[in-house]
């Protein structure tokens, strides 16, 4: 086997980057993400300085939480009754002021809690809408044969940005202060805004109901389209499960506080990004599997065991490690249950199902830090943090052997 097939074979697909729109929405998305990093970790380090609780921390995730469910569900019935372009342009807009606000408080030196979690909701609120639309843009953009490719591509992108983000941000915060991050983020962010004027008009594919503008019926229409779609549903409680119980980053402030040092908290909010990265660089193999559902459970599985492990880690590198593994099983359950929900369901329902995707995906996180930051107020860091990857673990078998049809779920089109 020569280099230039090996290459093709094992390392990440780019064929997706030949379309100049979907190239636009990367570099845009790529960016953004980077500056977005630096608030996820600007936000939650400073409300520890604030409070000195995990259990605060663990409310920003509250604050999210209600608008991130709401207007996912929502916007996403929208982005199948308006042009696609235009939602993502104007929830984009929203984002970026509600990050302004962020850097707004901390220059004028405010640091009140209340106003972190009421800023924090109103990007949650942007997020919803816009993810979810950006995502159903996706099958617009390439085709099915590059779906898997696609979303290889921007969960890699978005793991590489986990790291130099959260690395960028412990180097800012520790010389430069808050508004510093959130002042990179606002920057960042207006690439974003760039990539989205450049698309072209994406008028929806079939109007919902003759064109009527969408509302909380069309919303329940996708949840009843969901109740007929087992395997759908199957992805979305194993990723609650993966979410809600191993995520341990309300931790991170704590843990850097009182075990690795304060010069560990970046290395920390990266480890799982690292992991992440280096999987979709060598991520040739993804588009190959055919068993797509049996491939996401074992990865869900890999991902509880190895957070619990990291928990356990009597040195930063050691739970850097253990987390990156995590990181990388995450990758690839992420790409799978993307590329199911993309081929599974129709163009007119995409945007609902990809705001129902986007209120789990992002929900889920959220209950997973008020999860841990509960626990660990009670219990200790420890035990919420192993203890969480262990149940994970379990739950995800459990649900894929007593309901196996997204064990048996494989696409109708096979990739390359």
């Amino acid at each position: 086997m020569t280099t230039q097939e090996f290459l093709r074979r094992h390392a990440i697909d780019t064929r997706p980057l030949r379309h100049i729109a979907y190239r636009r929405l990367f570099v845009g998305n790529a960016v953004s993400q980077f500056g977005y990093q630096l608030t996820a970790v600007a936000v939650p380090v400073q409300m520890y300085a604030l409070t000195r609780s995990s259990l605060w921390v663990g409310l920003i995730g509250v604050a999210a939480l209600v608008p991130l469910v709401v207007f996912a569900l929502w916007g996403g019935a929208v982005a199948d009754a308006v042009d696609r372009r235009k939602l993502l342009l104007a929830s984009s807009v929203l984002m970026w002021a509600s990050t302004l606000g962020l850097l707004g408080q901390a220059l004028l030196h405010i640091g009140h809690p209340g106003l972190l979690l009421a800023l924090v909701a109103v990007q949650a609120t942007a997020f919803a809408v816009g993810s979810p639309t950006r995502q159903a843009i996706i099958p617009r953009l390439v085709g099915t044969e590059e779906l898997a490719a696609a979303n290889t591509l921007n969960s890699t992108v978005f793991n590489a940005a986990m790291v130099v983000g959260p690395l960028t941000a412990g180097l800012v915060l520790l010389h430069a202060g808050f508004a510093a991050a959130y002042a990179v983020d606002a920057l960042a962010f207006t690439v974003v805004l760039w990539a989205t004027v450049r698309l072209p008009a994406l008028p929806p594919a079939n109007a919902i109901d003759g064109g009527r503008v969408a509302g909380w019926r069309e919303v329940r229409a996708g949840l009843a389209y969901l109740a007929t779609a087992p395997v759908l549903l199957l992805s979305f409680a194993i990723d609650i499960a993966a979410m809600v119980l191993a995520l341990p980053r309300s931790l991170f402030p704590e843990a850097a506080d009182e075990r690795f040092g304060p010069g560990s908290i970046g290395w920390l909010y990266a480890a799982i990004g690292i992991g992440s990265v280096i999987a979709g660089l060598t991520s040739g193999w993804i588009g190959r599997v055919y068993r797509q559902g049996r491939a996401l459970v074992i990865s869900v599985i890999a991902w509880g065991l190895a957070v619990a492990l990291a928990g356990l880690a009597g040195s930063l590198w050691l739970a850097v490690l253990l987390l990156a593994v995590g990181g990388a099983a995450d990758l690839i359950s992420a790409v799978y249950r993307q590329t199911i929900l993309q081929n599974y369901a129709p163009d007119g329902f995409q945007g609902r199902m990809q705001g129902i995707f986007i209120a789990v995906v992002a929900g889920g996180p959220r209950l997973g830090d008020l999860r841990a930051g509960a626990m660990a107020a009670m219990l200790g860091p420890t035990v919420a943090w192993v203890s969480g990857g262990v149940a994970a673990a379990v739950v995800a078998a459990v649900l894929a052997v007593t309901f196996p049809g997204l064990l048996r779920y494989a696409p109708l089109v096979k990739t390359r």
